[in-house]
């Protein structure tokens, strides 16, 4: 069984910054897909970010410009950058990791708190 940790939320101020990590315990090599979902108070989980094994990327229209999604192969993490926060990113940060039989691995997700 693949466990995933995801670490870096906190709270900040509106127009702060923080950086989410997220490291499962087998290679990162053996998923095609890393993605970032953010589950907001009394919403549903929704993508925000996503980086396939080869480097592409892609974001949710709320993140383009805001948002990095990018990974460190040596380090075996995928991190999410986010800058400009607004309160509408607070919420609790999933990590997903899909491998080449379609099977996802989350983590216990990472709250992300963001105060005016």
């Amino acid at each position: 069984q693949v466990q995933v940790v995801e670490s870096g939320g906190g709270l900040v101020q509106t127009g702060g910054s923080l950086r989410l990590s997220c490291t499962p315990s087998g290679s990162i090599f053996s998923f095609y897909v890393v993605g970032w979902y953010l589950q907001a108070p009394g919403k549903q989980r929704e993508l925000v970010a996503a980086i396939s094994r080869g480097g592409s990327s892609n974001y949710a229209d709320s993140t383009k410009g805001r948002f990095t999604i990018s990974r460190d192969n040596a380090k075996n993490t995928v991190y999410l950058q986010m800058n400009s926060l607004k309160a509408d990113d607070t919420g609790i940060y999933y990590c997903s990791l899909t491998n080449w039989a379609g099977t996802d691995y989350w983590g216990q997700g990472t709250q992300v708190t963001v105060s005016s």
